[in-house]
């Protein structure tokens, strides 16, 4: 194609890479912080990425646990907040990511954000082993917002936030031939699975970037892990931790 504006972007993923990491999927624990997919993400001004957590949920009708995974690459650095301390204000005299200074010819393909800016996005995946319906799994994967707003995102004009919830809670209930039976919560039973969401994603959040590392990028571009000992320093004062 000539005549249009120059690509911009690296597009370094290629369908081999697709389905090498379909053919490696497996159980265990989810490594987080700078690896695949959240390699090159961006939280809040430092280094975001892949984060997890999950919480049990337990009542009269069962006991069911809620897992999320978060891929986080939004926020800026003034709004992001931990158990509602402004740590972000905080965190103002930490160096911001150096961009190298690169002549115009050979300018990276895409450039840091500035750290103070919104911008940005977030996946958020959210499994269950409840049995929900679908419009159950569509009212908890919004709650994933609740968690987001707690760590400071706002959800800015370039988002493109994705959030998906599955239950698995009903095994071996399709059919092509026979007819078969669903279950499904009572709906007034939700609010335990929406507090579980919000929770989980901001501690999947936070997780992602406790796990994030310094790291340089295509042609110089740089940024820094979140310090997690001036971190420590500023929620012992507010008496969060000990």
């Amino acid at each position: 194609m000539t005549g249009g504006p120059p690509n911009t972007d690296g597009q370094c993923v290629h369908p081999t890479h697709v389905m090498q990491a379909l053919d490696q999927a497996q159980g265990g624990p989810v490594m987080e912080g700078s690896v695949g997919g959240g390699t090159g993400l961006i939280c809040h001004g430092f280094k975001g990425g892949t984060g997890t957590s999950s919480r049990r949920v337990t009542g009269p009708l069962g006991d069911f646990m809620v897992g999320v995974l978060v891929q986080a690459n939004y926020g800026g650095r003034e709004e992001m907040s931990i158990g509602g301390v402004p740590i972000g204000k905080a965190l103002r005299e930490v160096p911001l990511p150096v961009i190298h200074d690169i002549p115009s010819s050979t300018r990276p393909l895409a450039r840091a954000p500035a750290p103070d800016r919104e911008t940005g996005s977030i996946i958020v995946i959210i499994a269950t082993d409840a049995p929900l319906n679908a419009i159950q799994c569509q009212r908890t994967a919004r709650r994933a917002s609740v968690g987001i707003s707690r760590v400071g995102g706002k959800g800015g004009n370039s988002s493109g936030d994705i959030f998906l919830a599955f239950a698995v809670g009903n095994p071996g209930a399709f059919s092509l031939k026979q007819i078969t039976t669903v279950k499904q919560l009572p709906n007034e039973d939700m609010n335990r699975f929406f507090t579980a969401v919000g929770e989980a994603t901001e501690e999947a959040i936070l997780n992602a970037l406790v796990a994030g590392r310094d790291m340089t990028g295509i042609q110089g571009n740089s940024v820094r892990r979140l310090p997690k000992k001036e971190v420590q320093e500023f929620l012992r004062e507010h008496v969060l931790i000990k």
